[in-house]
C-alpha cells in the first residue's frame, strides 16, 4: 500500500501498530514545547506527491493535541501531500453540539471550521460522541468516516468472560445507539435504562424494556468519564437482579477515580479500547482503522 503515516506525539503506539498491518511506511516526526509553551513540530521524510494519514487522538490534553494537529496538518500540506486522511480515534469537542444555555459556543462547529481551513480531506474516527448531529459530512464538510469499536468490544467481553444469559444495557437514551451495534454482534437482545421521576423527591432508575433478573448484563457506552453514569447504571441494574455486570466503552477516560467508583459499585471489570491508553485498553481498535485505511487505499488511491 503506498500511503504514508506521520504520527502526532498522542497516538504513536497506535500509528507504529497500524503501519505494520498493512505494510505501510511511518514518517518519523519530531515534537517538543518552548518554554513559554509553544509547539514546535518537524516531519524527517519526503511526504510530496503522496496522501498522508495523520494520526493525533485528542484524550486527555485535547487543547495540546489539537494545536499540534493542527501544524502537523498544515506542514504536510505545505510539504506537498497529494492527499490527508486525519485519523483520529478519540475526537473531542463533540459533547457541545447546542446552545443549552444563551451564549455559550457551539465547539463542534468551531472545530468543523479549523478543519476546512486545514484542507483536510477526510476523517476517520471511532465512536464519536454525537447527538444531535446525525452526519458529521455535513458540518466539516469532507467525509467523516465514524467508524465503531462495539464490535471489538462484544468479542473481548464474550471470550473472556463468557457470560450465561447475556444481555446488553445502555446506560440512558443516548447511549442506545452502541447498545444496538454490541447487541446485533453477539445475536443478543438489548435494551437501555430510563429515569423515571415519580415527584421532586422520587426517582427510579429501570430497564425501559426487558427483565435482567439472573441474567450478566454487558453495560456499553462510547465514553466513560467520571464514571458517575455507570455507577448509577451498576446500582440500578443490581437492584432489579443482574448477576454479573461487565462495563465496556470505547474511550476509557477514567477521570476522578472512575474506575475504582465503578469497581466498588459491583463491576466485574471495566474494557476499554486504546483510543485512550488507560490501564483497562484491552481491546485495540489497529485492526478497525487498518482494514478501513486498506479499503479506502483500494478504492480511492
Amino acid at each position: 500500500m503506498f500511503m504514508l503515516i506521520v504520527s502526532g506525539s498522542s497516538c504513536r503506539y497506535l500509528a507504529v501498530n497500524v503501519s505494520k498491518l498493512i505494510s505501510t511506511p511511518i514518517v518519523p516526526s519530531e515534537y517538543k514545547v518552548f518554554p513559554d509553551g509553544e509547539v514546535y513540530v518537524r516531519i524527517n521524510g519526503d511526504v510530496s506527491g503522496k496522501p498522508v494519514a495523520i494520526f493525533q487522538s485528542f484524550a486527555l490534553k485535547p487543547n495540546d493535541y489539537l494545536m499540534e494537529f493542527i501544524l502537523l496538518s498544515d506542514l504536510v500540506r505545505d510539504l506537498g501531500a497529494s492527499k490527508i486522511i486525519a485519523v483520529i480515534p478519540y475526537f473531542a469537542y463533540t459533547r457541545q453540539d447546542d446552545r443549552f444555555k444563551p451564549g455559550e459556543a457551539l465547539s463542534i462547529k468551531t472545530i468543523a471550521s479549523i478543519f476546512k481551513s486545514l484542507n483536510i480531506d477526510s476523517i476517520v474516527t471511532i465512536d464519536m460522541h454525537l447527538h444531535r448531529i446525525s452526519n458529521p459530512s455535513e458540518l466539516f464538510k469532507i467525509p467523516v468516516y465514524n467508524l465503531s469499536a462495539m464490535g471489538l468490544l462484544m468479542d473481548y467481553v464474550m471470550l473472556s468472560f463468557k457470560p450465561e444469559f447475556p444481555i446488553v444495557i445502555g446506560p440512558d437514551e443516548e447511549s442506545k445507539q452502541w447498545a444496538e451495534i454490541a447487541a446485533k454482534r453477539a445475536n443478543i437482545e438489548y435494551d437501555v435504562l430510563e429515569k423515571i421521576r415519580y415527584d421532586s423527591h422520587r426517582v427510579t432508575v429501570k430497564p425501559k424494556r426487558l427483565n435482567v433478573d439472573g441474567k450478566d448484563v454487558i453495560l456499553v457506552d462510547d465514553i466513560i468519564s467520571t464514571g458517575v453514569t455507570m455507577v448509577e447504571a451498576i446500582k440500578a441494574l443490581r437492584s432489579y437482579g443482574a448477576r454479573k455486570i461487565i462495563t465496556a466503552c470505547t474511550h476509557p477516560i477514567l477521570v476522578n477515580q472512575a474506575l475504582s467508583k465503578i469497581l466498588e459499585a459491583g463491576a466485574e471489570a471495566v474494557i476499554g479500547t486504546d483510543t485512550v491508553p488507560s490501564p483497562v485498553s484491552y481491546v485495540s481498535v489497529k485492526s478497525v482503522i487498518a482494514e478501513f485505511l486498506r479499503r479506502m487505499f483500494n478504492e480511492v488511491f
